[in-house]
């Protein structure tokens, strides 16, 4: 069974697992893991988020980036146009520590600690062979990884500038 069908099986904690009901994203998922298969990087965030990989089934993208209509996620748009300022946004694999949704449809919440262990199988299996980053303190502290901050609460500034230190 290949990850993305793993994942669509997955119960982890109280999250949302948002492939377990749609073709559409296990496609997506697995479209976007394949035209990435020679990523050397893998950027990793903490969870699935209400307006990006809730909704687009991949992680730091949100809808509207993907189909031009649906949700924003500020998150997601600063990623995006960092690692294209970078000219890396074909280079770069994006995922989540805790690759579904914990939270509401209209909300996100703090994933617990077994939730981030439980989502860690996925987060290895992706990493494997790849020089890992850390988006936010819970995926540094899960796994060991290079931080750099998270781009959400101001902090876009902070994440291009040392995104750009960590890639170049």
């Amino acid at each position: 069974m290949d990850l993305v069908e793993r994942l669509a099986l997955a119960r982890i904690g109280e999250t949302h697992n948002q492939y377990a009901n749609s073709t559409m994203r296990r496609a997506r998922l697995r479209d976007y893991l394949e035209a990435r298969a020679d990523a050397q990087t893998v950027l990793v965030g903490e969870a699935a988020g209400y307006r990006g990989a809730r909704v687009s089934g991949l992680a730091f993208t949100s809808e509207r980036q993907l189909t031009g209509t649906g949700p924003a996620e500020a998150s997601a748009t600063i990623v995006h146009r960092v690692l294209a300022e970078l000219e890396l946004e074909d280079d770069v694999l994006l995922w989540n520590v805790v690759p579904t949704h914990p939270g509401t449809a209209s909300s996100n919440r703090t994933p617990t600690r077994s939730e981030v262990e439980a989502g860690l199988q996925f987060a290895r299996v992706v990493a494997r062979g790849r020089r890992v980053i850390a988006v936010g303190r819970i995926a540094e502290a899960a796994l060991a990884a290079p931080y750099v901050r998270h781009p959400s609460r101001g902090g876009g500034a902070v994440f291009r500038a040392t995104l750009h230190a960590c890639l170049t």
